[in-house]
């Protein structure tokens, strides 16, 4: 039997019946095995949001920071912040994204995901999201409350600093080139980070 055609009042009616999926929920989703380790995906406003993959560029470039940001952190006596690469951070009941890198306090739990309260840096590197980064995420970390975020832009070569979020914008915003160096955040010491070293391979 020929099914009807779908009405635009349909698609109405569909989307007044929709509802932001809860963080939860996106976690019984993975344990029921509808969502899979390898599923490129994170939870941002209750909407799965499907992720780009992972270039060469990209990879080595979050290697990189790991590194320099290492080199910083864990120079001193513990205890050190800690470094947590592409994992998530919950920053709501519908939010719960997964950044290329956090710095952490050093008495963040162990016992549950980071929230922003554990967070004093955090960064993102975009290839071809830089637009999804700047546009939809960053607004999110400002209302969160996160206190300072980086995006790397790999395609123009500069990186901009978030700073002092104020409802869901950081009213300080700061770019820098390949030849300048980045500040470490408050509550972190240790010496500025060359962008060039971001970028290229040492």
């Amino acid at each position: 039997m020929e099914q009807p055609a779908v009405t635009d009042t349909d698609l109405v009616e569909l989307a007044a019946r929709q509802r932001p999926l809860t963080v939860d929920e996106y976690h019984r989703m993975g344990e029921a095995g509808i969502l899979g380790e390898d599923d490129a995906v994170e939870l941002l406003e209750g909407r799965l949001i499907s992720l780009t993959p992972i270039g060469p560029r990209h990879l080595h470039c979050v290697n990189r920071l790991n590194k320099l940001l290492a080199r910083r952190l864990y120079a001193g006596e513990d205890p050190s912040p800690w470094i947590s690469l592409q994992n998530p951070i919950r920053l709501s009941d519908t939010s719960e994204p997964e950044p290329d890198v956090v710095v952490l306090v050093a008495d963040a739990p162990q016992d549950r995901t980071p929230i922003p309260a554990d967070v004093l840096l955090l960064v993102e590197v975009a290839e071809t999201s830089v637009e999804y980064d700047r546009s939809l995420k960053i607004p999110r970390y400002a209302a969160a409350g996160i206190p300072v975020a980086w995006v790397v832009d790999l395609q123009r070569e500069v990186v901009d600093i978030f700073r002092h979020p104020d409802d869901d914008t950081y009213p300080e915003r700061q770019r820098y080139g390949r030849d300048d160096a980045l500040p470490l955040p408050e509550g972190l010491d240790g010496e500025p980070i060359p962008v060039g070293d971001i970028l290229d391979s040492e």
